[in-house]
């Protein structure tokens, strides 16, 4: 089976995993405990205004006329509108301004992983227990028994206590970029590019990235630094204990003990035999925690006031806004089937063998 064969079977093994969900998603809406009319216009509505709302959400119509026009919404990206939150402002745009700082925050809680979770981990596993060895691991345990909602109380309480200089002098606020006169909490501004549109012909605007403010860039990597911290410290220390046990088994096996017999050196032994090996095991787990880091992102954007996706998530969850908790669960939905194909797709680049057979 080719590569592209093999991707486009997990393609269309996808589409009933994204059916269910949605109709999980309408059994929710419409069989479950919040009454739409109520959530919408208070729970003493009733008479006339009520039956009005309720003809013109389609309530009255057959419910499986509702199950297609729910589908069809959702599969044509029309997500409705929130109830609650947002008054009716349509779903489509809250995503458009609360989904740049979520992928902000998630680009760095995993960007801090892989560049510091999996280096400590291989060298780990290249100096078995040294005393660089035992350092990492009993840190990667430590730093993975710390909860996120716990992490970010200390992690804040702790920031917040060095303005006007901590402890050797050091003062978060000053560090680095000043903003003295920000909280080290809120959404990040995300104003630091400076984007112009061309247009084609009179007819196509195309958008140009004409320049980058680079003092604004630093302030929001220094606003975003301790959410993604918190959010990306499970994932450093189960990228560093699994690196870890994966070198070790790598360097230990049968081709690497043939490589040495050959005279390769050591070090083109490590980088053409024993790296490529070992990161077989870490693409699920890299993907998988990219999956906790949508569920972690509710809580420590709530507890950092950004607002994203996640901290709306929690609002529309205990507000009742049934149609926006259901419309961002189809999102993350799709998030995480578009990462399970990135990361079977991955699998087939790095080993050739995973798939082809059957």
């Amino acid at each position: 089976m080719s590569r592209w064969r093999y991707f486009f079977k997990r393609l269309l093994l996808s589409v009933p995993v994204l059916f269910m969900v949605m109709t999980f998603i309408f059994i929710l809406l419409r069989m479950g405990p919040v009454d739409p009319v109520a959530a919408r216009l208070g729970p003493e509505a009733s008479g006339a205004e009520a039956e009005r709302m309720r003809e013109r959400l389609g309530l009255n119509d057959p419910l499986w006329e509702q199950y297609l026009d729910f589908v069809t919404n959702f599969l044509t990206f029309d997500l409705g509108q929130s109830w609650v939150i947002y008054g009716d402002m349509e779903v489509t745009r809250i995503i458009t301004f609360a989904g740049p700082p979520t992928l902000w925050l998630g680009f760095w809680a995993v960007l801090l992983p892989l560049f510091i979770g999996i280096p400590l981990g291989f060298y780990a596993g290249l100096n078995p227990n040294s005393g660089g060895d035992y350092l990492a691991s009993v840190g990667g345990i430590l730093w993975q028994a710390m909860p996120n909602f716990w992490l970010s109380i200390i992690l804040l309480a702790v920031l917040r206590q060095t303005k006007g200089g901590g402890w050797f002098g050091f003062d978060w606020y000053t560090f680095g970029p000043d903003i003295t006169g920000l909280s080290i909490t809120g959404t990040p501004d995300l104003a630091f590019l400076s984007i112009s549109s061309i247009d084609v012909a009179g007819a196509i605007s195309i958008p140009l990235l004409t320049g980058v403010d680079w003092g604004a860039l630093a302030v929001d990597i220094k606003l975003i630094l301790p959410p993604a911290i918190v959010l990306g410290s499970a994932s450093m220390a189960a990228e560093l204990r699994i690196g870890r046990t994966a070198i070790l088994e790598t360097i230990n096996s049968n081709y690497v003990e043939t490589a040495k017999a050959k005279g390769l050196k050591d070090r083109a032994i490590v980088w053409k035999h024993v790296f490529r090996n070992a990161l077989i095991p870490l693409v699920p787990v890299i993907t998988n925690e990219a999956f906790l880091l949508m569920g972690g992102s509710v809580i420590v954007e709530s507890i950092f006031n950004i607002n994203g996706l996640g901290r709306i998530f929690f609002l529309a969850t205990v507000q009742g806004d049934l149609p926006l908790a259901g419309a961002l669960l189809f999102v993350f939905t799709l998030l995480i089937i578009f990462l399970n194909i990135f990361q079977d797709l991955l699998y087939t680049i790095i080993d050739p063998r995973v798939g082809y057979e059957r």
